[in-house]
């Protein structure tokens, strides 16, 4: 907690730079960032208060337009907005756009022939709706023409000033795209200034961060000789060798601890801790990261179990090791590492089918009972977390993705980890959004 108490105000501050700063974030990170529209719950009192104060001033703006004479005063400042926002669309070089408008929508103007009982609605509403469908992009295309069968001015009004309200959030986005490289240029130098600027005002916010890191640390120290990829590694034969005891002494490097922090989130338990402060806007990224090594993993155990008992014949057969793969990936599509069991039960089932299958086909003898029930015993145990062709095929993979978080990013193919050709497409693709999160955290 701070020392002292802040004000609203100070409050308001931090969550605002707490915004800009995720924004920031996510352009850099998320090549399909896009801001969207606030929405509320349909049921959440936010939602009942805005739905009342919208049907309030859409309803006062029908009955002033109702009236005889009509009363023009919210029209106007709906015209006045309606100004802006088209105005707000332009391009620099709309020069002569930019003056039609100007000149078609002049309040000033307008309020007077309200004034004078000679204002033209229906004439401003068809000048809007032309320039709409000059400026919208072409997904908002049918939307435009069908505000054209509009008669009531009132709904024209409330479905122009909607749309419009669209056609804004597709110009920022298409600002951010075209932008994105001149931003990514730049995202590192605006994230550090905003993250100090937040770290001065709340100067203890950083105990979760400190806690990962001062275990990392001592990791690194009790194993030296040992490279990041895996936290169980500090349980290996050479983890316990008297040079490692001799050096632990030793302060680890900085690079070494960050890897080591990083790879330890792909084991990060969840809702046992928080993570880290300098990691939060990027937590949802790693965890589906997480959940994919945790899936990459089970597929490979299962395919090297699998080969381990049916031999090279079977397993080089056209397609079968893609089957097999297949039905894996979609058996443990979208669970969490908590429902692997239920998961390899039927898929040590659907193994044992295709198994038999291919046999049959290949004009080989059928698997005796015992080696059936031999294949999806060790298919299902695959779901204990400490199996040991589990637990090789996991070291396998964090090593793997290790060489994506180093500070140069280098990685090759002759780097790729034996028996895991049957994932290696999915895995390198792990690997680059891995390392390109880490080496943006870590900058």
């Amino acid at each position: 907690s701070p020392p002292q108490a802040l004000s609203m105000n100070e409050l308001q501050q931090i969550t605002d730079d707490i915004s800009k700063l995720t924004i920031a974030h996510e352009i850099a990170l998320n090549s399909d960032f896009k801001l969207q529209a606030a929405s509320f719950s349909p049921k959440s009192l936010e939602n009942r208060v805005k739905e009342t104060l919208h049907k309030a001033f859409w309803d006062s703006l029908e009955e002033q337009l109702s009236a005889s004479p009509p009363d023009y005063t919210r029209a106007i400042q709906l015209l006045q907005e309606i100004k802006e926002a088209l105005l707000s669309l332009l391009l620099p070089r709309h020069n002569q756009l930019r003056s039609q408008i100007e000149e078609a929508l002049d309040v000033e103007l307008i309020r007077q022939e309200a004034e004078h009982g000679a204002l033209d609605i229906h004439g401003l509403t068809v000048y809007i709706l032309g320039t709409m469908a000059r400026l919208c992009a072409p997904i908002r295309d049918e939307e435009v023409r069908g505000l054209q069968s509009l008669t009531d001015p009132a709904q024209l009004l409330r479905e122009i000033f909607r749309v419009l309200g669209l056609m804004k959030m597709d110009m920022l986005n298409f600002t951010i795209q075209s932008l994105r490289t001149h931003l990514q240029d730049h995202t590192v130098q605006y994230e550090q200034k905003k993250f100090q600027d937040l770290l001065d005002k709340l100067p203890n916010s950083l105990d979760r961060t400190r806690e990962w890191l001062c275990k990392a640390a001592a990791e690194v120290s009790a194993s030296p000789s040992q490279p990041p990829p895996h936290p169980a590694v500090s349980g290996s034969p050479a983890a316990r060798s008297p040079g490692a005891a001799s050096s632990s002494a030793t302060v680890p490097s900085l690079t070494s601890v960050l890897n080591r922090g990083y790879m330890n989130l792909l084991c990060w338990e969840p809702g046992q801790k928080e993570y880290p402060e300098t990691l939060v806007m990027d937590q949802a990224r790693l965890q589906d990261i997480q959940a994919q090594v945790n899936q990459l993993t089970v597929i490979a155990a299962v395919l090297l179990v699998t080969s381990g008992m049916c031999g090279s014949t079977l397993c080089g057969s056209p397609g079968f090791v893609a089957r097999l793969k297949r039905v894996t990936k979609v058996l443990l599509e979208g669970l969490s590492c908590t429902r692997y069991e239920e998961a390899l039960e039927e898929i040590s089932d659907q193994v044992l089918q295709e198994v038999c299958r291919t046999l049959s086909q290949l004009g080989h003898a059928a698997f005796t009972t015992d080696k059936c029930a031999s294949l999806k015993g060790q298919i299902k145990s695959i779901a204990d977390k400490g199996n040991a062709v589990r637990h090789v095929i996991e070291q396998r993979i964090h090593s793997f993705l290790s060489l994506f978080i180093s500070p140069d990013g280098q990685n090759s193919q002759k780097d790729f980890p034996k028996g895991l050709d049957p994932i290696q497409e999915e895995l390198l693709e792990v690997g680059r959004r891995f390392g390109s999160v880490i080496h943006h955290n870590r900058q």
